[in-house]
Parts: structure tokens; sequence; C-alpha cells
């Protein structure tokens, strides 16, 4: 029941770029973390299997990463005798379904009687809104399938509902289709699902993941040569979950350390500041700033500051993906 959490770095080909530059002594990139949970049997919501105690293990989360079988193999048994990834995902979509609307159906008779009465305004708001929901659940789909507007979402914020995350399915392939899985079947069919619903898919094969585990940078990238493909499917996965949460990097580049920063597109300046410590974001004064390729294109930042390519920016600018940053603070 316990989840297993795996932190793994975020790849990015442009720390490298900026390390080679600036030789620091330390290196640091973005990190993502995984919550690992078992698998969800039909019925979990109402106890079967391990029932839906590690449901709320996930309530906390971004975003769900589905697992789906996509491979035919006696060895390796399936919980329903066959394989067939639609009944798959629409098993576990369903538990999540059921877990969600157990949420409403408590919440419901409790603001029932003041919203019907029209007594209190918050009452008669947040009634409409879990009303939409809980019949959009009856109807079997996802609560992302709803547009909320911004009221509507500060208000649902704290529901923490499972079906309103954002999705990504991964199709678990055998080894032997990793480069050219476009005839598999069951990958079409997963393909097919998560277009109805705007979801995004990644192949891989948890097979290879656990071999490339075990090995260094170097003999992994002659395996993943070998095999044909250029990137492992866990990178793909990071690349794909990053970008899915409209996450974005900037960096901080010194003699002492490279670093990764990881934030959500379209934040100012002083927000941005205030992930490395909420000091700067306080007493923020300007950031200087430097583009990724003009850093690269003039050697660093002496190169790119001769060049008339370092700029000052105030706390109105929106940090771009890739930008060298250096904050002034004063508290």
């Amino acid at each position: 029941i316990d989840p297993n959490v795996g932190v793994v770095e975020v790849p990015d080909e442009r720390l490298d770029k900026l390390t080679e530059i600036v030789k620091p002594k330390k290196v640091i990139p973005s990190i993502f973390e995984f919550t690992d949970i078992a698998g969800i049997v039909k019925g979990a919501s109402k106890g079967e299997g391990l029932g839906n105690k590690f449901l709320s293990h996930i309530r906390e989360v971004d975003a769900i990463v589905q697992v789906v079988r996509a491979f035919d193999d006696t060895n390796v048994v399936h919980v329903d005798g066959s394989v067939d990834p639609i009944r798959d995902i629409e098993t576990i979509n369903l538990e999540l379904i059921f877990s969600d609307m157990e949420v409403v159906e408590k919440r419901l008779p409790k603001i029932e009687k003041k919203a019907q009465l029209k007594v209190d305004k918050d009452a008669v708001f947040e009634y409409s809104v879990l009303k939409v929901i809980y019949d959009t659940l009856m109807d079997n789909k996802p609560i992302r399938t709803l547009t909320f507007n911004e009221n509507e979402l500060a208000l649902i914020k704290n529901f923490n509902f499972l079906t309103q995350k954002p999705m990504i399915y991964v199709a678990n392939i055998i080894e032997d289709e990793i480069s050219d899985y476009d005839g598999n079947p069951y990958v079409q069919k997963i393909k097919e699902f998560a277009e109805t619903e705007g979801s995004d898919v990644v192949v891989i094969s948890a097979q290879i993941e656990a071999e490339l585990s075990e090995l260094d940078q170097e003999e992994k990238a002659v395996f993943l040569e070998e095999l044909g493909v250029t990137e492992s499917g866990l990178d793909k996965l990071i690349k794909r979950s990053y970008s899915l949460l409209g996450l974005e990097t900037y960096f901080t580049a010194g003699v002492q350390e490279v670093r990764a920063w990881t934030f959500i597109k379209g934040s100012k300046a002083p927000r941005c500041a205030g992930i490395i410590h909420t000091d700067f974001e306080k007493g923020f004064i300007r950031a200087e700033t430097i583009k990724y390729h003009d850093f690269v294109q003039f050697n660093g930042e002496q190169g790119a500051k001769e060049a008339g390519k370092a700029r000052l920016e105030g706390k109105e600018y929106i940090v771009q993906d890739g930008d060298i940053m250096h904050f002034r603070f004063n508290v």
C-alpha cells in the first residue's frame, strides 16, 4: 500500500553545454518526482484488491501516468486473463471516477439546504459547480473533460479531484518492437482512446528501461544505438510530463555551480527568483538576463555582455525557457 517515490533528473542538453562553457565546481539538474502506486483492480473503490487506500497517495500529485500493458506473453499473467488495454484503461478510469464521486457525494448534502434556500451565495455557487461535476462523473466522464473559469478552479482546487488531473498513458510494449511499434494494434487502440480525451501517449518497454537503469551513461548510449532509438523511454516520459504540466527551465551559471531551476510557464521574474529563496522575491530589484543561445554563441557571460546581449529586466518581465538569470535583491 505504501508508494515508492522515485526522483529523476530532467534530461536537458542545454545544461551540458553550459557546463562545458562555465566549467563549474558543481552541476545541479532539475528534478522530478514520480509516486509509484500498486495496480488498481476492478472494484478498488469498494475495497476490492488492496482497496482504494492508496488512491489517497495520488491526491496530491499534479498529473497521473497510467501504465497500460500492450504486449502478449504467456509467461506474464494478466489479472483478467487476457490482454485488452482499453478494458484496463476503463477499469482504472472508472475507479478514479468512483473515488471522486465519493468526495462529491459527501460534500453535496452539507451545502444542499443552504444552496436551495439561496441564503448563502458561496453555498449556491459551490453547489452549482459540484452538481455539474457530479453529473459528469455519473456519465462516466472524467472531470478534465470540463472547462472551468478562475473562480470555479479556485473553488475545486482543495478537493484534489483525481479525474481533474491531466493524464499520460504509457503503452508498455515488448523489447523487439521498440524501434518500430506502429504496427502494434494495442498501441494504436491506446492512442485512439487517448485522443478522445485529449491525453498524451508515450510508448516504452519496461523491460528495456529496467536494463538501462543498471548501465552507466556510455553503456546506455551504446545500448540505445543498438536498439535503433535516440533516447530512453524514461527520458521521453520525463520530457512529456514536464511539458504537460506547463513547466519550463531557467538557469543560474557561475563558477561555483551551474543549476537548472523549474518554473511554471508565464511566471514573472520575482516569482522565479523566489524559487531560489523567498528573500529573492521579497527584495527583488532586477534580473540580469541572457538568452541561452546568446550565452552559447558568445561563449559565456563575459562574451554575451560585450556583445550587448545582457539585459536588465524588472518585476514585470515574463521569464523565458532557457534564460540564464542573475537576480539582484535587497532585504
